[in-house]
């Protein structure tokens, strides 16, 4: 093997290159493998139940666990792009509303940071702004782990709820909205070329829930970049903002890593409007439409591109949401 060789690691990113990719060639030989146990002993408990050896109960629960891993696998045949093993950058915003949509973020962001914890994601929150009264203004996280992006690129859109607000001293039921933008968090292995003549920095006080060193000391970032899209020429200015640790420098050093995310975000999104001009007759899939529906009085969590829905809406808010992102890649 060629990770044997003495001098495999004399070149350190064509070895992690190289490294990355037996990582994934093992992942889809032991999930194969799952899938060939699986068939196989529900296949035996078939044939001890014939015999009266085994139950009903026990086939029933071979069949379940071989369909599983047969659609896990199948949904990661889904995940095929660069970008889909990349760890990814979740950034949720308020909408119009004060309180009630900030609040609503809030609820948003609980419930992502609770899914992660549910499929072993490791998650740090790299910005955060409170809202005036509760809730955020705006949070991000950056995630990393196994498919983060190709799973959670499924969260991209508005996110509505309707609810009888807690806010409103008559009771009444109020409509939300908060905005969820996920970005592949690109690493080193991918070049991305940042002109630093584009680049300004500020320093701020860090704010948000933290320890006592919060708002002592300029550790905050705010990177502004002045992009030029090279194929329409459109410019526009680039924001972010990180406070992810007390070090200045290394909080400068994540700003530019989620800069060069979202400027290979922008490479993705030219390639898929061209890919989507030849596959025609595909379904569309609008970036920042309206996506899910949270209807708490009515119990019900609806997403509007696959109609998925359920009624546990407490579920879906504690991050039980795998079935309406396994959905959504089946759909598309």
């Amino acid at each position: 093997m060629r990770t044997q060789d003495p001098d495999f690691w004399n070149n350190i990113d064509e070895a992690h290159a190289q490294m990355k990719k037996v990582k994934d060639l093992k992942r889809w030989v032991e999930g194969y493998n799952d899938v060939k146990k699986a068939v196989e002993e529900l296949a035996l408990a078939v044939d001890f139940f014939k015999e009266g050896v085994s139950t009903e109960a026990e086939v029933d629960s071979a069949y379940a666990l071989a369909l599983k891993l047969t659609e896990d696998l199948e949904m990661k045949n889904m995940l095929s792009s660069e970008e889909d093993n990349m760890g990814c950058s979740l950034k949720i915003v308020s909408g119009a509303g004060g309180t009630e949509s900030q609040d609503w973020a809030s609820m948003l962001l609980r419930m992502y940071q609770r899914y992660c914890e549910r499929v072993g994601y490791k998650v740090t929150m790299s910005n955060y702004q409170e809202g005036d009264e509760a809730g955020i203004k705006t949070a991000s996280l950056t995630i990393e782990g196994d498919f983060a992006y190709g799973y959670l690129k499924s969260e991209n859109g508005v996110h509505r709820l309707v609810r009888v607000s807690p806010y409103n001293a008559q009771g009444k039921r109020m409509t939300s909205f908060a905005s969820v933008f996920v970005i592949p968090l690109i690493d080193d292995s991918i070049e991305i070329k940042i002109d630093p003549a584009l680049l300004s920095w500020d320093t701020f006080r860090s704010g948000g829930a933290g320890g006592q060193n919060v708002n002592k000391v300029e550790s905050g970032v705010r990177l502004r970049y002045q992009f030029k899209d090279p194929y329409t020429g459109e410019e526009e200015e680039i924001l972010i903002e990180n406070t992810e640790t007390r070090d200045q420098p290394k909080n400068r050093e994540n700003a530019l890593r989620l800069l060069k995310s979202q400027l290979y975000e922008r490479e993705l999104q030219h390639r898929n409007a061209e890919k989507a001009k030849i596959e025609e007759g595909k379904k569309k899939i609008e970036w920042g439409s309206q996506i899910r529906s949270y209807v708490f009085d009515d119990r019900r969590v609806k997403d509007h591109r696959t109609n998925y829905q359920t009624s546990d809406v407490q579920g879906v808010m504690d991050g039980d949401i795998g079935e309406f992102i396994k959905a959504y890649l089946m759909e598309f």
